[in-house]
Parts: structure tokens; C-alpha cells; sequence
């Protein structure tokens, strides 16, 4: 066997190819035949085949070296859904081809290895990053760069969100999920935005701001709101019913979000806007309503699996309940009281020279205030000057009553929609919280650095996108059946790399590592097998 080499001229240009041929006998004379065409191979690789059929030695093993390994497997996959979903020509018109490249890399490394943009350039060593989005191999993530890239957005992320809600929902989104959630700051934070408020995070102690989003009934973002940390959710909805009727065109909607925004301001909106709406209520007013009652329209408690409803005074309620919820409100009670009993006997064993016992009852007071565990306890000081305390019986009797069971209030229509409906509605509303909670500690929302109110929002918008990519994803994974979470999945393919073969100083090809059957068998689930089946010459 032997490797020929012929020349074709095709408008006037020349084109060489290389064929493996051998030669045989037959009765007419001696022939040959093509065993295979070589073309497409690397020059170093052809020039090996040839040496090796003139009965040259084959490479020795050792000149043969694996260079610029790189991780790429999750890359691989967020690369191809970032043009999927057309986000290349979404950010076509900002800035520079390399600021975009550094705007999708700041995008894929929220996904991949969160981190503060300063050390951005140390994360992605190793990777191809950088590569992947365009940007050459040896351009580093400069902190300042990546800054200049981010003020982009400024001005330009309202035209941006339009044309994500366009991308993500060819058609008018029916129901609307609203959620608040906190992000607090390292340090003071802009002093025009950041403000001490309730914390979703359970850092009081630091100054935050409020995120305001609302999804689709699969957790698929349509709008993103960055308010100031001291904003309460009672008075949230007017704003948002503006926004999504002027940006995207929602007239009718039926909205649902939990009790914290369930004020008569926000239902008074909803209903000048004529949008429906479900919204969880308090237990206390669960409680209320329950005990207003007559008593043959009281609910039998015992059987958690129901859902009933009743209309009182014109409103709509639904009241449905869980063992599970049973359970965690039982040992949320528990914890509460136990920690509270706890204090209070540290409370009353502290020596004092005098009790006052107007201001020992006032500090007992206060503890139990703090615990959330007042209505629980009575509690006094007798005349020797002794904390007593004693559980409310009939009070957590009575609660323990209610425990796993909520109060739902609606307008949507009987006739449109079931109290089996209603109740589904705000279950979504519970799994899009859960996803959105465990995607904040995935991308690291939390802490913030930034110090400037745009870049403030900016920072959480390029958290948007990654979230929106995340979530897309996650809707199209789930019709494959599979559960896992988007970035913990992303993470797990990073561990799939591929590096550059070279003999001496000469490459010789691509080379990927062998995918562990677990992940092969993921990647032939969701269809992305083929994503690895050739490696794109741009990445190496």
C-alpha cells in the first residue's frame, strides 16, 4: 500500500487529495484500488501513514504529547442553547464583537463557577472559556474590561428583556408567577439602592437590595426588577402591571404570589387591571375566618387531603392542607418553643442585687417577642421576684389543629377555574420559590460587591440571563425526564475536556477525553451526544 497524491483544477483553483491505494494482481496485469481517502486528515497524520506504508518506524509513543487541556463539556452545552435561543444576534449591537464575547463568558461562568469579577480570569484558566465565546486563548478576563462590558447594558435592557420574552414565549403568558426574594451586600452598597430591610437570606446585619421577578408556570423568567432593600412587597404590583403591559403586551393574566403581597393595594390593582390572581393568606386570618364560620360549614380538619372551598362576603377562598406540611409546622413549633423555654430560663437564672419586676417581665416580654413564640407563653414575676412561665394550652392545641393546612384566596371564576386548579396555581408558585432559591446559591447572587446603582443591576441582570438560560434548559430537560438541576448537571459535564495532540512542535489533531458512562448515558437522554461528536476547531 501506498499514499497517492492527484491534483484537480475546478476554477482555477487546485486542489490536492490523498489517497491510500494498494496494488494487486490479476489476469490482465497488475491493478490497484483506493482503500481509503485520507483528505481530511491533519498534514502531520498523512505524513505518518505514508512513512509508516514505506516501512518507515512509527512514531515512538513518547514524541507523541497531550497539550492545552482544557474543560469543555458544559461549555460545549451552553454554547450550543446560547445560539439556539438567538442571544448571539440579541447582543449583536452592544459594543465590541470581544464585549460580547466577554458578556456571554460572564453569562457561562455564572453557571459554571460563580465568582466576583475579579476573579474571573483565575476561574476560567483551565477551561475554554474564553474560547468558546469568541475571544482568543490567550485574552484574559481584565476586571476592567469586564466593567466596561457590563455598563453595555445600561439604557439597553429594557429593548433586551422585550426581545428575551419574545424569544422564550411565541405566545401571551396566561399565568404569572411574582416572587420577592433579598440579595445582601459586602460592605455599605450603593447608598441611593441598598437599605437594611427583611432578609430572605437571614442577614439582617447587612444593607440589601430586593429582587422582584416574575416567571411563567415552568420558572422561565419574563421580568426582572432590582428595588431598593427597604421595599416591602404590599405595594409591588401596580409597578410590575405597568411594566408588563407596556413591555410585553400582558393585558390578562392571572397572577399568583405568596402572602407578603397579599395587601389590599395589590388586590385593589390586580382588580382595577382586571387580572385575576390567587394568593396565600395568613394563618391568622386563616384562623379568623375559620372560627366566623357557622358550624355546619365548618371543615373537618382530620383529613388533610382535602380541598374545599367557600365564598364569604363575595370572596373566594380554598383551603387545602398536607401531611407534610403537618409535620414541618409541628417540628417549626416545636424548635420555636423549645428555644424560647431555653431563654427564658437563662433569663431567670441571671443574679440580680434587685429585681425590678416590671422590668424582668418587660425583658421576658421582649425575649418571647423576638422568638416568635409570645402567643405560646404566659409568663410572670411572683412577689419573691421569680421569672414563671407556663405553655398556652388551648392556644397550641388550637394551632396544632390547623397545622398543615393554608388559605388561598382567588377571584378567578368557579366556572373557569376549580378549586383543584386554584390550588395547583399556588403549588407552581412553591416550585418556581424552591428553584429560584436553589439557583440564587448556584449562581451566587449573594454577596454583592458592586458599589454603583447600574452596576448593582447590571450584576443581577447578567444573573438573569444565566438563570433564563437555566431555566430554558430546564424546560426542555424535564420533557426527557430528568429532574436534576440545571447548573449541577452543566458542572458535572465541565469534568469532559479536550485537548490538542502534538508531535515535537507540530500539531497533529484534537483529542477528547472518554466520557464516563454515567454522563454518556445523560447526554444520550437530553440529545446532546451529537454536541460531542466533532469538536469544533475554534476551541482549540
Amino acid at each position: 500500500m501506498f499514499v497517492q497524491t492527484t491534483k484537480s483544477t475546478r476554477a482555477d483553483k487546485t486542489y490536492l487529495t490523498y489517497l491510500v491505494r494498494e496494488s494487486f494482481r490479476t489476469a490482465k496485469g497488475p491493478r490497484s484500488r483506493t482503500v481509503c481517502n485520507i483528505t481530511g486528515l491533519p498534514t502531520p497524520v498523512r505524513e505518518i501513514i505514508a512513512a509508516s506504508l514505506r516501512g518507515q518506524s512509527f512514531l515512538p509513543a513518547q514524541d507523541l504529547q497531550l497539550c492545552c487541556a482544557l474543560d469543555y463539556g458544559g461549555l460545549a452545552v451552553l454554547s450550543d442553547a446560547w445560539q439556539r435561543y438567538g442571544l448571539s444576534p440579541l447582543l449583536a449591537g452592544l459594543g465590541t464583537k470581544r464585549q460580547q464575547g466577554l458578556l456571554q463568558g460572564m453569562v457561562f461562568a455564572r453557571l459554571l463557577f460563580p465568582c466576583a469579577k475579579l476573579a474571573l480570569a483565575e476561574q476560567a484558566e483551565g477551561t475554554a472559556l474564553a474560547q468558546t465565546c469568541g475571544l482568543s486563548a490567550d485574552e484574559s478576563f481584565d476586571e476592567d474590561d469586564l466593567y466596561e462590558a457590563m455598563d453595555l447594558l445600561n439604557g439597553q435592557w429594557v429593548a433586551l428583556e422585550k426581545r428575551l420574552y419574545q424569544n422564550a414565549f411565541p405566545h401571551a403568558v396566561r399565568l404569572i408567577l411574582y416572587d420577592l426574594s433579598s440579595v445582601y451586600f459586602e460592605g455599605k452598597g450603593p447608598p441611593k439602592l441598598s437599605r437594611y430591610g427583611h432578609s430572605s437570606d437571614h442577614r439582617a446585619d447587612r444593607p440589601q437590595v430586593l429582587l422582584a421577578v416574575a416567571t411563567d408556570t415552568e420558572g422561565v423568567p419574563l421580568h426582572l426588577e432590582v428595588l431598593r432593600g427597604n421595599r416591602t412587597g404590599n405595594k409591588t404590583l401596580r409597578g410590575l402591571l405597568a411594566t408588563l403591559r407596556r413591555r410585553f403586551g400582558i393585558a390578562e393574566a392571572t397572577f399568583v404570589f405568596d402572602g407578603g403581597m397579599s395587601s389590599t393595594v395589590n388586590l385593589e390593582a390586580l382588580s382595577e387591571a382586571h387580572m385575576q390572581f390567587v394568593t396565600r393568606l395568613s394563618n391568622a386570618t386563616m384562623e379568623s375566618l375559620l372560627a366566623e364560620l357557622p358550624q355546619e360549614d365548618q371543615l373537618e380538619l382530620g383529613d388533610r387531603s382535602q380541598v374545599v372551598e367557600w365564598v364569604r362576603e363575595g370572596k373566594r377562598y380554598v383551603i387545602a392542607g398536607g401531611v407534610w406540611r403537618q409535620e414541618r409546622d409541628q417540628q417549626r413549633r416545636s424548635v420555636r418553643m423549645a428555644k424560647a423555654a431555653a431563654a427564658l430560663r437563662k433569663l431567670a437564672q441571671v443574679k440580680r442585687r434587685k429585681v425590678d419586676a416590671q422590668k424582668l417581665a418587660s425583658q421576658a416580654g421582649r425575649l418571647l417577642e423576638r422568638l416568635k413564640a409570645h402567643k405560646y407563653f404566659t409568663y410572670r414575676v411572683d412577689p419573691k421576684g421569680h421569672l414563671q412561665w407556663e405553655k398556652k394550652a388551648e392556644v397550641i392545641a388550637r394551632e396544632t389543629q390547623r397545622d398543615g393546612w393554608y388559605l388561598l384566596h382567588t377571584n378567578c371564576p368557579i366556572q373557569s377555574c376549580a378549586k383543584e386548579q386554584v390550588l395547583a396555581h399556588y403549588k407552581g408558585l412553591l416550585d418556581v420559590e424552591e428553584a429560584f432559591c436553589e439557583l440564587k446559591s448556584f449562581l451566587e447572587v449573594r454577596p454583592v460587591f458592586h458599589r454603583r446603582p447600574d452596576r448593582v443591576r447590571n450584576h443581577v441582570r447578567l444573573c438573569f440571563l444565566a438563570y433564563w438560560m437555566s431555566a430554558r434548559l430546564g424546560r426542555e430537560w424535564r420533557l426527557a425526564k430528568e429532574r436534576g438541576e440545571v447548573p449541577r448537571i452543566l458542572r458535572r459535564l465541565q469534568t469532559i475536556r479536550i485537548g490538542r495532540l502534538k508531535v515535537g512542535d507540530k500539531p497533529v489533531g484534537t483529542l477528547m477525553t472518554d466520557i464516563p458512562k454515567e454522563l454518556n448515558d445523560t447526554l444520550e437522554k437530553l440529545g446532546l451526544l451529537k454536541l460531542f461528536a466533532t469538536l469544533p476547531a475554534s476551541v482549540l
